[in-house]
This record gives structure tokens, C-alpha cells and sequence, in this order.
């Protein structure tokens, strides 16, 4: 969806009758009359079921699996079979989905080899995505307002392509998988890799025609490309027009519609769907010479590709592929006579060619707005600023730079972003850094999962920047291409594709749904992992065979584990074990205890992160005495803490800990904060800063403290809170090995009761310690026994009537000191911490070669509050 504006279809989707569920198309199985009594056969029961599937999955060699079922410990287990033949024979026989189909393709011009096309009906793939029992409760079906007939259903089908190598290290062996999922599936459900959302809907040929011209060649590709399409779509074409009946989970029957409504690819691929020529937009009628443009250019239609086919149709054969080619090139089209879309209803390239976060935005960042400010700050020094950075727990740190990365993944590209504007900024014309700034505000904002009226129109403004403060790049030499040749123009594709972002937005909803991350992994699992499993020959035909025994078994122990948990199954057994529970690795401190464990995945992650506010809240309701207190999971609003339960130090005095950590006046700040908790009570929040009262000698109802380096601190995303995001480990720790400061995180602070993060009434401070006193028996004192920790504050710097640079649109912060040079600093409940936030130093024009790693955040006398670390906190510091 973009927003809570959403305009949906006034008559919400009807049923109609009873359809089947899942286990009803499990039990139509010719030999479901065998599992009367036994719902694992042809296996003999669980346990063999269990031996059965785990070397199915195993990816053992089939000569692998037969020196395994020789062992003699093996052949005393009552198995049902004896060889890997015989294993995958019973394999073949269980319940399948959408069969496979092959076809040889008739070609008018010769190839090397016969084109054969494996697909299976894309009607039945989505049919089974419909009726899945995972999905249910993760699927929308109320449409938005369309021209369904009243009661009717969408099914928004999304396809994805995209040629992937499936020969390791030699040869040139390629696949082009055609991927299809549903819309209607939870966009948080659809886009991770552990639900299987999107499945494999056929192996698209890969020929090699023989033809002397190279274009030809292309032309001829593309076109086989589109017969192809229009036969394996076909099914879907007619339930657009006609509709068609399927069930959803619970077995209601529905009435669907398959209308298309996102075709996921990168550039190339779409130029090639779209049936355009080389250097012209898939979704607008501009060409080259316009992708600079500050506006977008008048949408490609459908009719209008269609009207300007007919007419070279007119002046030259299709048959004749160089002629027919002359005559397209005349309206920058690539020769294709017959587009796949054209007999389908309501499919625009405009529309279905979505905007795509991966190859539109992440990949144009690092092809061209490092380039840039690589060329404007210099590599050297750019990758100085970035090789001392302070790491930060968790996250990817550059030691060598960026400017000569290898094979640069989507997420090291992510990772770069965080910090290249913060540590370009003083370095480069302010001009350029406003110029790429804005385009990073601009990626950012598209990237939101929730997008309404008002970040429409900053997405607008920022790339309107943008284009107001580009040719400062190319003014200042900083565009260049091969040789390091100035290039003076703004012929980039990407560039003009992202006029279409806020159309596409406003018609088809956020572009984080139609990422290709997931369709790329998809490539593993769909085609690389089952090419690997072959023997190098006839690939695609041993892929189809590979997916299918795999999905017969997917969907068999689906069946039978909801057949076992069925009430009233007389097949029920106690020794069951969650079939994913060995496998899951969690992200916990080695100190949570092992029955807390399984309480705290979650769901659809391959690697489930530990949820403190699950611990926390079953914690608190422990019966007092069977868990120790003060406990080390807690939780305040949207923020979860969680503590080791052993201390990096056991037992320190009050004065020594002020030496370690270079605190010097840790023992007023701790006096003066017990004095606000006994006047206000213990729900006030403290504030950092302001005048200490108490002296360097304050008597303290104690003398000890237990002492941490270490906070995890765990928060909910920002447009949804019942999503729990991985816990952050923010570090405070004492000078000790190269780090020679010490090493210590900042954090921002809440400072006002009425306020509560993302709202006003915060501000950024640096954990410097974090303690707990130890009391002294007998002694009484009203400060209830919890956390403290020891913060220094930041103050930030005017820029000119304005409180953020001009050109980065940052905060700009130094640390608050007092008159005598001392810095501000207080103690306050460690409740009072809210998020991790980022400090980059502010290096000016030169950075100092003496800093370091480990140095550079302590030697700094001015900071950036960079906004770009976290997209949770991006929108708070932006607005």
C-alpha cells in the first residue's frame, strides 16, 4: 500500500462456495487410499519419512547416498528402502504441485542447438501460492478500486527475469529464469527468502542462433524471448479477461483476475520487454539525449508501441528481420514484431515495469555518485576518512576504503551509503555535495515501506534539487568515463528512470516491494542449488526434474505434519520435534537461559533475532525469587535493554571507576542524581547538563559498583511497531589494548517526560559507563536498586540561522563543556536511552593523518549527526 489513503474497491470480494483446501488436494492423490492408515506412505512411518527427506535435501551425490545406506548401522534401521534409485523412486511418487511441460520451439533462422521451452502453467503456480496454508492471514484481498466486477478478486501476478550463470569457475553456461509471486501476499511476508513467495514458473531458451550480424542476432533472441512469454502466459492472459475460480487457504472458492502489475527486472531486461532500442526509456518516450531532463518525459503506452508496429509492419516483413529492423529503429524500438503484452488487459509498460530499489538505486549510486565524489574528494583521501571511522559492533567497516572494492554486493553499496555524504562533506564544492546529498535523501525516501502525500512530495523536492545542483558534477570535471575522460552530458539511464518513481508510487504502491533482493536469492534456490546437483549436461531439463522432486517433498511434509497435529489424529506422537528447531541459530548472549529460547524466535526469518521484549515481559512475570534481580532484560515503550548477567566488573570502588573510565566527576554526578531521584521521585527524567551541586567528596550511601561494557539495546521499527529490529550492542568500555581512549558509543538520550522517540525532547550523548551500586549492608537509601548510566552530552552548533549545513542538511554537534573546559556530563537511568544513533568527525578539507580507528571520534572537536546510518532514524532527523 503507499499510505493510509488508500482508495479500495467499494464492494470488498465475495465467496463462492466451497473451493479445497491444501490437505483436499493432498488427499486427490491416486494413492491416498494407501494412506489410510498411514499418512507417510510409500515411506513406512515418521521416523522413516524423517531419514527420507533428510537425504533428499541433503544434496548428497546418489553415490553418496548408497555408501550411506551400506553402513551396517544403517541397514540395522527398518528403512523402507535400501538405495538412492529406490529412494528417489518413492520420491517420485508422492503428491506433486504444477507439473513441468517441455516444448520445442520452431525457429525461422538456424541455432546450434534446438530451443526447447520448460514451463509449467503459471495459472496453477499461482493458484498454489493462493491456496497455500502459510499465507493464510498474509494475504490481502479487498483490491484497490479497479474495474473488476463487484465481488470479483485481484490477483496481482509479478513476474521477474533475469539471465543468471549456473557453470562454476569455466564455460558460459547461462539460465533465464521467469519467477512469479502475488501481490496480494504481505509485502513483509513476500519479501523474505524463507517464505518462497516467489516460485519458478519456467526456464526461458538460451539459444545461440547462427547469423552473421551480431545485432540480428540480439533482435532474433528478443524475439524468441516473447513467443516464448506469450505461450508460458497465456493462462494468465485469459483469467485477466475472463476471470477464473481458485481457492485461498481456507478453501473458499474466489473469483480472480490476473491482471499484471509489476514485471521486476534490471535495465536491460526491461528495455527489452518494453520492445525499445538501446539508449531510449522503457517507461517514457524520452531518449538519450533526455535522461538529463528535470521532468519526466510522456509515459510509453501500450497503444502507442502497438500503432508504431503496425506501421513499420506496413513498410517492411516482420520475416525480414533487417528490413523490419530499419524500420522500428525510425521509433527507437528493437525489432520485436509481437510484445508479450500486447493481448494483455490493462498491462502498460509503464505501469508493470516498476521501479526496482537494487539495480535503479543501489546500483546508480555506486556506478556514479561514488564515482563522483571520488573524483571531487580524491580516492586517497577518501578512503582514509573511511578506514577510521570508529567500527561499530555489527556493522561493515571499510579498513582499506572504498575505491578499490571487488565485486561490490547490493549490500556493501547499502553499507557505503551510510556514511559517504558525512565523510565527503568540507572535501568537495559544497555545490556537489548538495547535488549527490540530494539524491541520497532521495533514495532513502522511495526506500520507505510507507509513503504518503507528504514524503511524495520530499521525494519530488529532493530530486528537484538534485537537478537544480547536478552541473556543479560536470562543472567541476568530476563525471568522467573510461581513461579518466571528462564526460559532459547526463546520458544515464537511471537517472531518468527515477521521474517515474513518484508515478509508479501513485499507481502501484511502494517500490520496496518489487525489489529484486528476494528474486536474486530466488536464483539460488531455484537454479543454482539444483544445477549444482546435476552432472553438467542437459542443465535445465535436470533442474525442472530437481524442483520437482523438491517441491513433492516440501509439500508432503507440509501434509503430514498438519495430518499428525490434526485433533483426533490417532497417528499423534509426543517425540515430534518442530521441524525447523535444530536449525535455527540464534542471535543471544550465551547467559539467557535455554527454556527462554524458544520463545523468542521469529517467525520467517532464516536467522530469527532475539526479541529482549519477549524476554523482558516473561521475566517481570516470574514469581519473585526464581529469576535475579534486578533483572538484565527490560523493556520502556519501544526500547528493550538487555544487560549480561555476570558484570564486566564484579566489585569497584566509586573513586577507582572514576580513574578507569576518566570520569572525574562521577561521584558528585551520582550524588547529585540520587538527590533529584529522592525530591522528584523515581519516574523523573533527568536531564544532562546544568550546574553539579554536589562536591568531589559527596558521601555516598554506598562505595562499590558492578560495572558493564556492554548495552543491548533493541527497538521497533519506526512505521511499525510490532516489528522488532535486531538488537544493537553499544559499547563502553574502558582504554584497554589499541583502543587508547577507550571505546565508547553514542546514544540518543530522552530528556523530556511529555516526549517520547521519534518526537522533539531528545538529544545525543556518548555512554561512558554503565553501572549499578552495590549497597552497603543495613543501609538504607531511597534510589531503588536499577542501572545508571554515566552520559556526555553534545551540543549542537547553529549553521547560520539554520540548525542543520546547508549543503548536508546535517546537525553538526560539538561536545558541551563547561567554563572551566570540562565536559558536560550527568548520570541517568540507563531507561533513559532510546536508540543507537551515528557520529561521523568532521574532518574539514584535509583529515589529520594521525587519526585512527580507534582514535578519531575522541581527538574530533566536531561531529555529524548522520542521519544516513539508519533508515529508522532517518525520517526523525530529516523532518
Amino acid at each position: 500500500p503507499r499510505g493510509g489513503d488508500t482508495d479500495w474497491h467499494p464492494k470488498p470480494p465475495q465467496t463462492y462456495g466451497r473451493g479445497y483446501t491444501f490437505l483436499d488436494s493432498f488427499h486427490s492423490d491416486e494413492n491416498n487410499t494407501y494412506r489410510t492408515g498411514n499418512h507417510y506412505y510409500p515411506f513406512s512411518g515418521r521416523r522413516d519419512w524423517e531419514v527420507a527427506l533428510w537425504l533428499l535435501r541433503s544434496g548428497l551425490s546418489m553415490a553418496k547416498v548408497d555408501s550411506f545406506l551400506s553402513l551396517e548401522m544403517i541397514k540395522s534401521l527398518p528403512l523402507s528402502f535400501r538405495s538412492a534409485k529406490e529412494l528417489r523412486g518413492r520420491a517420485e511418487i508422492l503428491p506433486g504441485g504444477p507439473p513441468w511441460m517441455s516444448q520445442v520451439i520452431p525457429t525461422a533462422h538456424p541455432t546450434k542447438s534446438p530451443v526447447i521451452l520448460y514451463w509449467r502453467d503459471p495459472l496453477e503456480c499461482i493458484a498454489s501460492l493462493l491456496n497455500h496454508p502459510f499465507f493464510h492471514d498474509r494475504m490481502d484481498f479487498t483490491p484497490r478500486r479497479s474495474a473488476l466486477p463487484g465481488g470479483a478478486m485481484l490477483l496481482g501476478t509479478i513476474l521477474s527475469s533475469d539471465k543468471t550463470n549456473i557453470s562454476m569457475m569455466t564455460g558460459d553456461r547461462v539460465a533465464h529464469p521467469l519467477l512469479i509471486s502475488l501481490a496480494n501476499i504481505h509485502m513483509s511476508t513476500r519479501l523474505k527468502s524463507s517464505s518462497n513467495a516467489f516460485v519458478l514458473t519456467a526456464l526461458l531458451p538460451v539459444p545461440k542462433f547462427i547469423h552473421k550480424k551480431k545485432r540480428m542476432r540480439g533482435i532474433l533472441e528478443d524475439r524468441l524471448i516473447h513467443e516464448c512469454l506469450n505461450i508460458v502466459l497465456r493462462p494468465l492472459k485469459q483469467a485477466a479477461r475472463e476471470g477464473v475460480m481458485l481457492s485461498d487457504p481456507v478453501g473458499h472458492s474466489r473469483y480472480c483476475f490476473t491482471p499484471l502489475v509489476s514485471y521486476i527486472v534490471d535495465t536491460p531486461e526491461a528495455m527489452m520487454l518494453a520492445t525499445v532500442g538501446g539508449k531510449t526509456s522503457p517507461v517514457t518516450m524520452a531518449m538519450y539525449k533526455q535522461f538529463g531532463d528535470p521532468f519526466r518525459h510522456e509515459p510509453r503506452t501500450k497503444s502507442t508501441t502497438l500503432a508504431q508496429l503496425r506501421v513499420a509492419r506496413v513498410r517492411a516483413d516482420p520475416g525480414d528481420i533487417e528490413a523490419f529492423f530499419r524500420e522500428t529503429q525510425k521509433f527507437r524500438l528493437n525489432g520485436v514484431s509481437d510484445p508479450f503484452f500486447a493481448d494483455w488487459i490493462l498491462s502498460e509498460p509503464s505501469h508493470f515495469l516498476t521501479p526496482e530499489t537494487l539495480h535503479h538505486i543501489h546500483r546508480e549510486f555506486y556506478d556514479h555518485d561514488v564515482k563522483w565524489l571520488i573524483c571531487a574528494v580524491g580516492d586517497v583521501e577518501l578512503d582514509f576518512r573511511f578506514s577510521v571511522l570508529q567500527p561499530i559492533t555489527g556493522f561493515r567497516h571499510f579498513h582499506g576504503g572504498i575505491s578499490k572494492l571487488k565485486q561490490v554486493t547490493g549490500r556493501a553499496q547499502r553499507d557505503i551509503q551510510h556514511s559517504i555524504i558525512a565523510l565527503s562533506a568540507d572535501a568537495a564544492p559544497s555545490a556537489v555535495i548538495t547535488a549527490i546529498r540530494a539524491l541520497m535523501d532521495f533514495r532513502y525516501l522511495v526506500q520507505s515501506p510507507r509513503i504518503d502525500d507528504n514524503v511524495l512530495e520530499h521525494i519530488s523536492a529532493a530530486l528537484g534539487e538534485f537537478h537544480a545542483n547536478k552541473d556543479a558534477i560536470i562543472a567541476g570535471g568530476f563525471r568522467r568515463g573510461q581513461r579518466n575522460r571528462v564526460i559532459e552530458n547526463w546520458y544515464i539511464p537511471k537517472i531518468e528512470l527515477m521521474q517515474s518513481i513518484v508515478p509508479s508510487i501513485r499507481n502501484s504502491g511502494v517500490i520496496m516491494q518489487w525489489t529484486a533482493d528476494t528474486t536474486e536469492h530466488a536464483h539460488i534456490t531455484e537454479i543454482k542449488d539444483p544445477a549444482r546437483s546435476s552432472n553438467n549436461n542437459n542443465y535445465n531439463s535436470q533442474i525442472c526434474r530437481h524442483l520437482d522432486r523438491a517441491d513433492k517433498c516440501c509439500r508432503f511434509n507440509l501434509a503430514t505434519s498438519l495430518l499428525e497435529n490434526m485433533p483426533g489424529s490417532n497417528q499423534q506422537t509426543s517425540d515430534h520435534d518442530d521441524s525447523d528447531s535444530d536449525d535455527v541459530e540464534f542471535d543471544v548472549d550465551d547467559d539467557i537461559p535455554a527454556e527462554l529460547l524458544a520463545t523468542i524466535k521469529s517467525p520467517g526469518h532464516s536467522r530469527p533475532i532475539t526479541n529482549h521484549f519477549a524476554i523482558a515481559k516473561l521475566l517481570q512475570d516470574r514469581e519473585v525469587g526464581t529469576v535475579p534481580v534486578p533483572l538484565r532484560s527490560f523493556s520502556v515503550g519501544c526500547t528493550s535493554f538487555h544487560l549480561a548477567h555476570v558484570p564486566s566488573i564484579r566489585s569497584i570502588s566509586v573513586d577507582d571507576t572514576a580513574l578507569k573510565f576518566e570520569v572525574p566527576d562521577l561521584r558528585p554526578a551520582i550524588a547529585d542524581f540520587l538527590s533529584r531521584e529522592a525530591a522528584h521521585g523515581q519516574d523523573f527524567v533527568h536531564t544532562i547538563g546544568g550546574a553539579r551541586r554536589a562536591g568531589p567528596t559527596a558521601l555516598l550511601p554506598f562505595e562499590k559498583l558492578q560495572v558493564w561494557f556492554k548495552l543491548r539495546l533493541q527497538d521497533t521499527d519506526l512505521h511499525d511497531i510490532s516489528v522488532i529490529r535486531p538488537a544493537q550492542t553499544l559499547n563502553c568500555s574502558p582504554p584497554s589494548g589499541v583502543w587508547t581512549c577507550g571505546r565508547y558509543d553514542p546514544v540518543l538520550v530522552n530528556n523530556n517526560a511529555r516526549c517520547s522517540w521519534p518526537a522533539d525532547g531528545h538529544t545525543v550523548g556518548e555512554i561512558r559507563l554503565i553501572l549499578r551500586p552495590v549497597g552497603k549492608a543495613g543501609t538504607y537509601w531511597s534510589w531503588k536498586d536499577h542501572f545508571l548510566a554515566y552520559v556526555y552530552h553534545f551540543d549542537v552548533i547553529p549553521q547560520g540561522g539554520s540548525d542543520r549545513e546547508p549543503s548536508t542538511q546535517l546537525h553538526v554537534l560539538k561536545r558541551a563543556r563547561h567554563s572551566n573546559g570540562t565536559r558536560v556530563g550527568d548520570v541517568v537511568p540507563v531507561t533513559q536511552l532510546r536508540a543507537p544513533v551515528n557520529l561521523v568527525p568532521r574532518f574539514g578539507v584535509s583529515a589529520d593523518n594521525h587519526l585512527t580507528p580507534y582514535n578519531s571520534m575522541e581527538h574530533a572537536s566536531e561531529f555529524w549527526l548522520n542521519k544516513y546510518w539508519d533508515k529508522n532514524t532517518y525520517l526523525p532527523l530529516s523532518m
